[in-house]
This record gives structure tokens, C-alpha cells and sequence, in this order.
């Protein structure tokens, strides 16, 4: 009878002493069930209060000094060049618009999946077209449309461009200028915390976005400034006997890099500060394109992830494509429309 007495007082005594470090904003772990009682999750969970603390077993606990509160991502596409002034094919060897329609539906599996963890974030998909088919357009339309997602398609007008890119560049070139252009005019004019820029032959992890938040919101918090995160993890920037460093995202590794695509998020604070050196690559191509971006990354760390968050479907010998240690096939057929 005494012992179940004890054992009794031993479980009060437990919840009133897990009621007080909820109160003071302690977290406790109880190692022997491998949970956390105090956020009421296992371990294996996540754990991270988004905007208020990031928690890593056994590194415990990082007060953030960021919220995320709205996130606007930003499509470019055109599904009428398999590959800009290319002849080569791409892996699968599929159409250009099936790797549009894939990215998108991608995409919005991300977003979703970051709704249900980010209740108080507002996301909104915007997809900015040039040159795509009508009958492409429609398709597009149709995913936005089963999205549930704020969503809007813009077909760009490439005349309203022709007056601020130089002269010289094939037509496929030029429509790539002018979408980057007119994406980063929509991210300095529309209000979001954090922009997403992405190229239509990304093809997404459905965690992809719920780990790019939570490692924005520790990275700001660590360096004590603004980062930009790349989704895709390079092959070619392996071929670089560079220093690097490693950082503990949510449930990535990310490391420092100083080159990237034209795939990147980062927030709109970054973008305004910077436009001028951005609105570069609108104006004129320069060798290579992302110069201006790199110039950036010599200020501002980015980071690039551990295994990729999304696979650049480039062709299969391109060191600027497929990233390494991904279920390439898997993702793929995922992402079927």
C-alpha cells in the first residue's frame, strides 16, 4: 500500500514539475521512453518551436530571433525550351513541360506539408510564364487550381522588357532575363518575409519547405544576419577543393558554399538591400549569369543542404545537376501528373 502511495506522490510531484518548466520555457527529456514530456512528442519528432526556439537531441535548445510569418514562392517557367541554347536531353528524357508540371505539383505537396506544421505562416505560389503553350498554361492552371494554396499565374509580357536588357541574346536567353527581372520586381514590391525563387526543373522533397523555414529561422539566429538557402546540393561544387563549414539544420546537415543556381530563398529584406547588384542579371548575362549572386555570398553566408531537398533534373553527365545521394527514380514518380 506505501508503495503505491509513493508512486503516486512521485507522479504528481512529475506533472507539477513538468507544469513549471512549461511555464519558464524549460524543456525536459525523459531518456528512458525517449520523449519529450514537456512538449508531450518523441524525440524522432520534430521538435522546434518555429519562431520561438530551435531544439537539436543533445545540443538542447536555441532561442530564435526571427519569425517567419509569411513565405512567397516565386515559379519561373517556360515549357517551350527543353534546355536554354542547348541540344542536349535531360534525365528521363521527357518533354520540357513535364518537368514544369512536375516541379509544380512538387512544390505544392511542399507547401502543403508545411501548412499543416506552420499554421500561422501564409504562403502564396506564384508562377511567372514566358513563351509556354496555352495548352500548357491550362495544365498549369488546373494544379494551381487543386492547390488550396494562394496562387496566381502571370504570363509576362516580353516587351515591357525590351527597353531595359541589352541587345544580343538568343530569344530563349532573353525570356530568362526578363522572368528573373520581373520575379525579383514582384519580391521588392509585394510584402513577404521570406522569397523563394525557383527554376522549373526542381523537383521537391515533400519536407523540403518545412526544412528550409526552420533552418532560415536558426541560421538568421547563429549568424546574426540574413542567409539565402539553395534546396539542391551541387555535384559540381564538389569538384572544388574548398574550405567549407557544417551546420545542424532541422534535420539536415547544410554547408557553406559560395556558388549557386538561380534556386535560392532568402528574405525580401536581402533582396531590397542588394537589388541593384540582383537587377544585374536582368540587364546583361555576364560569365557566369550568377556572378552578381556569388558577389552576395561573399557578405551573406549561403547554404547549401545535406542530402538535397529538391534535384535539379538537368542532364545526368551535367556536374550542375543531379545531386548525389537521392532516390532520383523515386522522387520522379512521386511527382506524376
Amino acid at each position: 500500500m506505501k508503495k503505491i502511495e509513493k508512486s503516486k506522490k512521485n507522479n504528481l510531484f512529475k506533472k507539477i514539475f513538468i507544469k513549471i518548466c512549461r511555464i519558464i520555457g524549460f524543456e525536459i527529456i525523459d531518456q528512458s521512453n525517449f520523449s519529450s514530456p514537456t512538449l508531450g512528442k518523441n524525440l524522432d519528432d520534430t521538435l522546434s518551436i518555429q519562431g520561438k526556439k530551435s531544439i537539436t537531441i543533445p545540443l538542447g535548445q536555441m532561442n530564435l530571433k526571427k519569425r517567419v510569418k509569411s513565405l512567397k514562392i516565386i515559379l519561373r517557367t517556360c515549357t517551350s525550351e527543353l534546355i536554354m541554347d542547348q541540344n542536349k536531353r535531360r534525365i528521363f528524357d521527357c518533354e520540357k513541360n513535364e518537368y514544369t508540371f512536375r516541379t509544380l505539383r512538387s512544390l505544392v505537396k511542399a507547401v502543403n506539408k508545411a501548412k499543416e506544421k506552420f499554421e500561422n505562416i501564409n504562403f502564396e505560389l506564384i508562377v511567372t510564364d514566358t513563351n509556354s503553350p496555352a495548352s500548357d498554361l491550362e495544365i498549369i492552371k488546373e494544379i494551381l487550381m487543386k492547390s488550396e494554396i494562394k496562387n496566381k499565374l502571370i504570363s509576362i509580357n516580353l516587351n515591357k522588357f525590351k527597353d531595359k536588357i541589352k541587345d544580343g541574346y538568343s530569344k530563349a536567353k532573353f525570356s530568362n532575363m526578363a522572368n528573373f527581372y520581373n520575379s525579383l520586381l514582384i519580391a521588392k514590391n509585394e510584402e513577404a518575409d521570406l522569397i523563394y525563387f525557383v527554376e522549373d526543373d526542381y523537383l521537391h522533397s515533400q519536407n523540403s519547405i518545412v526544412e528550409m523555414v526552420f533552418s532560415y529561422e536558426k541560421f538568421y539566429s547563429l549568424f546574426t544576419q540574413e542567409v539565402i538557402l539553395l534546396p539542391s546540393d551541387y555535384p559540381y561544387l564538389y569538384t572544388k577543393d574548398d574550405n567549407t563549414r557544417v551546420y545542424l539544420g532541422e534535420k539536415n546537415h547544410w554547408r557553406l558554399v559560395s556558388e549557386s543556381l538561380v534556386t535560392f530563398l532568402t528574405s525580401k529584406t536581402l533582396i531590397v538591400k542588394y537589388f541593384a547588384e540582383l537587377e544585374k542579371m536582368g540587364i546583361e548575362w555576364t560569365d557566369p549569369w550568377e556572378k552578381p549572386l556569388h558577389n552576395i555570398y561573399k557578405s551573406n553566408p549561403c547554404l547549401s543542404p545535406i542530402p538535397s531537398l529538391a534535384i535539379h533534373c538537368a542532364n545526368i553527365n551535367s556536374i550542375f545537376g543531379i545531386s548525389p545521394m537521392v532516390d532520383l527514380k523515386k522522387i520522379w514518380k512521386d511527382n506524376e501528373v
